[in-house]
């Protein structure tokens, strides 16, 4: 059946590897949208309009499959999909449509890839963020990502056969949703609105996400290298919770040590059960963790069912599912008795990401370590909850706060906005100017303007270097300033960094309220600086001060000399002498640099060797920020911010190859003037 959405003229073809690198490659084209991936938050998870998430590593490293945190290499899923079951009102046997299933298994047994959509049609995306370019006053969250597709379709747009599909007849409507807030950043919503498009009852109604979940690094452990990547998973299972995790056992341990859920929050009509399978990858011998190949065995995985009637904890020891391994998990809600043409069930789960916690080896899966993971989960049923505080399904007095006669999910308590930040670097130094849209927010849950100060943070330098790159963990309080005259904070007063009159600066309509310095920098090591808001909590509602996120305000800055064309101002390298492995150097030949310093705002730097042949031509413009550099692509983001007058090169020549030891000579001519200085460097390697 046809369906409406907006307009995306963009044929690719998805592809899904298998796990062993590649003895089954699957194809599936038509037009799909798979470049919508959050990126508000901490987890950066790619969402497609074809029912799927993940993206089997097709577009790695330039999107994310599912990174936590953000930035860091470390990846959780290698794909996922949504599973419908049901049985069609007349028919004996259950049909399960199914967005994605094992890769290995989609070519020659069929299964997977079962939802289409219109020609044309994308994802679309939302905000509620004033300052984001998506800002609707109909969004959810900080991110709303929303598309439209169905399971009616027995071929592709292409013509190209479904194999083994037989469809239930459902149109799905796919909201997701995700925060920058620090409380709310770990976690993605799944909102499905399934509705029934036949003229058939659908009965016994399972609804279920699956997840073929890989825990690790990419920067220590490429994905390229085959299955030994996917077989270090250790998996488990939280009934009360209703959470399905998996977490790295045996692989990247140490600089992993964290955990992905996929949790069930809810449903529109009550469920009966919520169940929690688990299979090895391409296993067709285990009694037990069988990859089911067709939608009669699919089905009985979603009533819950490992193998005959085991059932998790009874029959299956949950331990058994702790050493490494490859597996899948399939967490589902049902049965849902009965969706009638022309109605709905809206379900709701999450993803969900979490650092173990405390100091047990990294590779167990203690209670202590799923601190995190728990009380990260609890936020998201908070959050999916909203109005509906106890949980409890009705609007209990007092819980109506919007007046509406119905619970109003996914409201959260609020933070003060993020402040603008505006962060200059220089010569050693930098400075951070902010506004003051902070001090006007106001608090969803208590009505109240509450906000009580500012925090600064910064990394240090070298940060970036780590295998984790967490930028969370890698970066330090800076200072702290609040309101006088209560019990919350230091009551600092804001005096000390208040300026006397704003200030504004070229082509930015912003005003800045507020300065900060910070001395003692390395020039040309990377940094990054962030200034966050916070409340003075709610002591009626039980709530905490809650603090804005530090990712949303945070700028990477490389402090250094200004740009100049002044004659007596000499210009420079650093380091110099040059030795191999300088210390914000990579692992690689790629990932040197030096700096040339003292540079006019434009100008052309030629390297020579002592005999006078060129090796380099660079060109230099106060504007560049080292995109054209591998370690700014490995440890930058493209944001960072240069002061003008330095510029950066990876010693390597003209002609791609790495320079050798020894003297070399260089010039710089002014762009403006036409002056030309000169100097020399040298090389150790």
């Amino acid at each position: 059946m046809n369906l409406q959405n907006l307009i995306f003229s963009f044929l690719i073809c998805a592809t899904i590897i298998a796990q062993d690198q590649g003895s089954n490659r699957i194809f599936k084209t038509l037009d799909d949208d798979n470049s919508k991936y959050t990126n508000v938050g901490n987890i950066g998870i790619t969402i497609t309009n074809f029912g799927t998430y993940g993206h089997g590593f097709t577009l790695w490293p330039e999107q994310p499959s599912c990174e936590y945190p953000i930035g860091s290499g470390i990846e959780h899923i290698f794909d996922g999909g949504l599973w419908i079951g049901g049985f069609i009102r007349g028919n004996s046997v259950p049909f399960v449509t199914t967005g994605a299933v094992d890769a290995a298994s989609v070519s020659s047994k069929g299964g997977g890839f079962e939802y289409t959509n219109t020609l044309g049609s994308k994802a679309t995306e939302r905000s509620n963020l004033i300052e984001s370019k998506f800002y609707s006053p109909f969004a959810i969250s900080h991110q709303d990502l929303m598309m439209l597709y169905s399971d009616t379709s027995k071929t592709y747009l292409n013509g190209e056969l479904i194999e083994n599909h037989e469809p239930l007849g459902l149109v799905i409507r796919q909201e997701n949703y995700s925060w920058n807030y620090p409380f709310a950043d770990y976690f993605v919503i799944f909102n499905y609105y399934i509705k029934n498009a036949s003229n058939k009852n659908i009965d016994s109604v399972y609804i279920g996400m699956w997840t073929d979940a890989v825990v690790r690094n990419t920067n220590i452990t490429s994905p390229r290298t085959g299955t030994s990547f996917f077989n270090k998973g250790g998996n488990g299972y939280n009934d009360s919770l209703k959470i399905a995790y998996e977490f790295d056992a045996t692989g990247d341990v140490g600089f992993t040590d964290s955990y992905i859920g996929a949790q069930y929050l809810g449903a529109s009509i009550k469920e009966k059960e919520v169940n929690f399978v688990c299979w090895q990858f391409r296993n067709a011998d285990d009694p037990n963790f069988f990859m089911p190949t067709d939608d009669i065995e699919r089905y009985k995985k979603m009533n819950g069912y490992f193998g005959g009637s085991n059932k998790y904890g009874a029959g299956i020891n949950p331990s058994i599912l702790k050493p490494p391994s490859n597996r899948s998990m399939l967490i589902t809600a049902g049965p849902f008795t009965t969706i009638a043409p022309g109605d709905s069930i809206n379900i709701t789960f999450a993803i969900v990401c979490a650092k173990k916690y405390g100091s047990d080896l990294p590779s167990l899966d203690t209670e202590e370590q799923k601190t995190n993971l728990y009380a990260n989960a609890g936020w998201a049923i908070r959050a999916y909850n909203g109005e509906d505080r106890n949980g409890n399904g009705i609007l209990d007095p007092g819980e109506d706060t919007d007046g509406d006669g119905k619970i109003t999910r996914y409201i959260l308590p609020s933070p003060p906005r993020s402040p603008k930040l505006l962060v200059v670097p220089e010569n050693q130094k930098a400075t951070l100017y902010w506004d003051k849209r902070a001090e006007k927010s106001i608090d969803p849950i208590s009505g109240k303007k509450d906000f009580e100060g500012y925090r600064l943070y910064r990394t240090n330098a070298g940060f970036d270097l780590t295998e984790s790159q967490n930028i969370l963990e890698s970066i330090i309080k800076l200072a702290e300033f609040d309101s006088l005259g209560n019990d919350v904070g230091f009551n600092t007063g804001f005096a000390l960094i208040e300026l006397n009159t704003p200030v504004q600066f070229d082509g930015d309509t912003t005003k800045y309220y507020y300065k900060y310095e910070i001395d003692n920098l390395l020039n040309g090591w990377q940094y990054i600086f962030s200034v966050t808001a916070f409340d003075k909590g709610d002591i009626e509602n039980g709530i905490t001060s809650l603090e804005s996120g530090i990712l949303p305000s945070s700028q990477r800055v490389i402090p250094g000399t200004p740009p100049t064309s002044e004659e007596d101002v000499e210009i420079g390298v650093y380091p110099n002498p040059y030795y191999g492995e300088a210390y914000w150097d990579g692992s690689s030949e790629r990932l040197r640099k030096i700096y040339f310093f003292n540079l006019p705002e434009q100008c052309e730097i030629t390297i020579y060797t002592l005999s006078g042949d060129v090796i380099k031509k660079l060109q230099h413009d106060q504007t560049s920020n080292g995109s054209d550099l591998r370690w700014f692509e490995t440890y930058g983001d493209g944001t960072q911010k240069f002061t003008g007058g330095e510029h950066a090169w990876d010693l390597v020549t003209d002609y791609d190859q790495a320079i050798a030891s020894g003297l070399y000579l260089f010039t710089v001519k002014d762009a403006k003037t036409g002056n030309v200085k000169t100097g020399k460097f040298l090389i150790i390697k």
